[in-house]
């Protein structure tokens, strides 16, 4: 019973958090991992459990969605989908010992991202112009880093569009919220028929991150984007610093 309530209660506050800023898996992955869900299993069972969650921030977010970087929304989705559709066939073939070597990796990647992303952004504004056709194949990128993964591929969106746009993370939430669930949709499928998702500890998940996300958005529009910035970055060091550890004890 403990293992369903730790479950409940991860994909509540991840649900809430992907709607805030991203990084929900953040939470979910490793409590499914301390449920005995292999890492390959339990990264598809993650993507999974979130996607109602996900959605449901969409919806909500559904009138403040605009161009990204100067970009129509529809050449952004359809790049992300056909990069998440990729991304999710790669992790299939991936090992889970391979997958729990790189993990740490990809967290780190993402967290670095979010903490110096702004910092960036004034400096490389100055000096680039970036088109839309780049802007298409890092999207591509973020594609299938999000089919892949799917953990923390909204907070590398976000990341790399404000050191593109040079927006708050407010601004990009509608849009970001979008392409996640579009990634997360062809992974979904892609899971789904493999048979790599653990139904009953993904299906825990997500009745908690449904109402997390629904009522996360709704704060987040209330909230200083400073505050969920910092409270999201505390967090991801946390976790990547764990799964270093993990990593390192084999």
């Amino acid at each position: 019973m403990g293992s369903e309530f730790l479950l409940l209660g991860a994909g509540l506050l991840a649900g809430a958090m992907n709607a805030l800023a991203g990084g929900g898996s953040f939470v979910t992955l490793p409590a499914l991992i301390a449920a005995g869900v292999p890492s390959v299993a339990a990264n598809a069972s993650s993507t999974v459990a979130l996607y109602p969650g996900g959605l449901a921030s969409a919806f909500v977010y559904r009138q403040g969605l605009t161009q990204v970087c100067g970009v129509p929304i529809r050449p952004m989705l359809a790049v992300t989908l056909i990069g998440g559709l990729a991304g999710s066939l790669l992790l299939l073939w991936t090992p889970s010992s391979t997958f729990d070597i790189i993990l740490p990796w990809l967290l780190l990647t993402a967290t670095l991202a979010l903490a110096f992303g702004p910092r960036l952004a004034p400096w490389l504004q100055r000096h680039a112009q970036i088109g839309p056709g780049p802007i298409l194949v890092l999207q591509f990128a973020l594609g299938v880093y999000g089919g892949y993964f799917g953990g923390a591929v909204g907070l590398m969106m976000m990341a790399a569009w404000s050191l593109l746009a040079g927006v708050d993370l407010k601004q990009l939430n509608p849009p970001r919220t979008l392409m996640v669930s579009a990634a997360n949709t062809v992974a979904v499928v892609c899971f789904a028929i493999a048979g790599a998702v653990r139904w009953p500890q993904a299906l825990m998940v997500a009745l908690g991150a449904l109402a997390g996300g629904y009522l996360g958005a709704h704060v987040g529009r209330r909230l200083d984007p400073r505050a969920v910035r910092a409270a999201t970055i505390a967090l991801s060091v946390a976790m990547t610093a764990v799964f270093f550890v993990r990593a390192a004890r084999g």
